[in-house]
């Protein structure tokens, strides 16, 4: 952070435009991961050419060789009948080479779309992201904990990776806790998200696999909270909730980034914002938002930040994160 910023650690209360503006940055800078040819090209090299139990055991492997059903609870808005599918994943090959598989991913992807980062803006990068990881409070943080435990590569483009990794299933794991302290169970959380029109109905429930019977449960129930009208349309109300969630999630988040304060939020989503543009512009997240404004009978664009599907970003129209 530069000696001129007007805001510096301990100055004062996150704002929180800060907290989400660089939540979307970092989350949207990891996405690519996800739609990358080379995770599954990866995968693929390790025995398992299904698309879900790459997924899976990529995403999971920092937590080390655990049963799905620690993978479910942690995931929240899938079904089990979506993770039980990774059951053989850790037979293929153990976590810590499907982590490695990951990291080459990351780096191959990186490589061919032409990320450009400078050494200058690496380290700085660093400079403002290590600190966040090193002082996170990761109790509850499942997710976020596993990968600040997992050893940094070499490689210094895929390191910066892996701490904004960190950084993004830190907000993750908070935005869960929300969730059910809202009383938004695994499937009800994903219905509600597909009503603001930021993930597709066909793309939530192909990957989620919640079935015909608990869709409409889950439907009914945020009806009777009136966040849902009767033709499943989200109401006035549930766009209110949903964005209470939301800063809730933010308030949560602001301690992550008190250690560089707004000004250093701010200067950290600026640097890492050639990731993203980058991915968008080889067409990386095309099939997705292509899907999603299909899906839209209405020009305004989406957000799903916090939940973890194929989700975009209002501010830069890619999707912003995948849990």
């Amino acid at each position: 952070m530069h000696r001129d910023d007007p805001a510096r650690p301990g100055d004062g209360p996150m704002d929180l435009h800060a907290v989400r503006d660089v939540s979307r940055a970092i989350s949207s800078a990891h996405l690519f991961v996800y739609f990358a040819p080379e995770g599954a090209q990866e995968a693929a090299a390790l025995g398992v050419t299904d698309r879900g139990t790459a997924y899976l055991a990529l995403r999971s492997a920092a937590m080390g060789a655990v049963p799905w059903q620690a993978v479910l609870a942690a995931f929240y808005n899938f079904s089990p009948r979506a993770v039980e599918t990774m059951a053989g994943a850790w037979d293929a090959a153990p976590p810590e080479r499907w982590q490695a598989a990951r990291f080459t991913a990351v780096g191959r992807a990186m490589r061919r779309v032409g990320v450009r980062l400078t050494d200058a803006d690496l380290a700085e990068a660093r400079s403002l992201i290590d600190p966040v990881v090193a002082g996170a409070d990761y109790a509850g943080k499942v997710l976020a904990a596993a990968n600040a435990s997992v050893a940094l590569p070499a490689d210094p483009l895929v390191a910066l990776w892996q701490q904004m990794t960190v950084a993004r299933e830190w907000r993750g794991d908070v935005h869960n806790v929300v969730l059910a302290d809202n009383g938004l169970g695994p499937c009800d959380c994903l219905v509600l998200h597909t009503a603001t029109g930021g993930l597709p109905v066909p793309l939530a429930r192909a990957t989620r696999q919640w079935n015909d019977e608990e869709w409409s449960a889950a439907t009914a129930r945020l009806a009777a909270r009136g966040w849902l009208d009767s033709n499943a349309a989200i109401t006035d109300a549930g766009t209110a909730a949903r964005e209470r969630i939301e800063v809730e999630t933010d308030e949560h988040c602001a301690a992550l980034w008190a250690p560089i304060g707004d000004a250093g939020a701010r200067r950290l989503a600026a640097l890492v914002a050639p990731v993203t543009d980058a991915f968008t512009a080889a067409g990386t997240f095309r099939a997705v938002t292509s899907r999603t404004d299909d899906s839209r009978t209405d020009d305004s664009r989406t957000d799903v930040s916090g939940t973890d599907g194929f989700r975009t970003d209002r501010s830069r129209q890619v999707p912003a994160s995948v849990r």
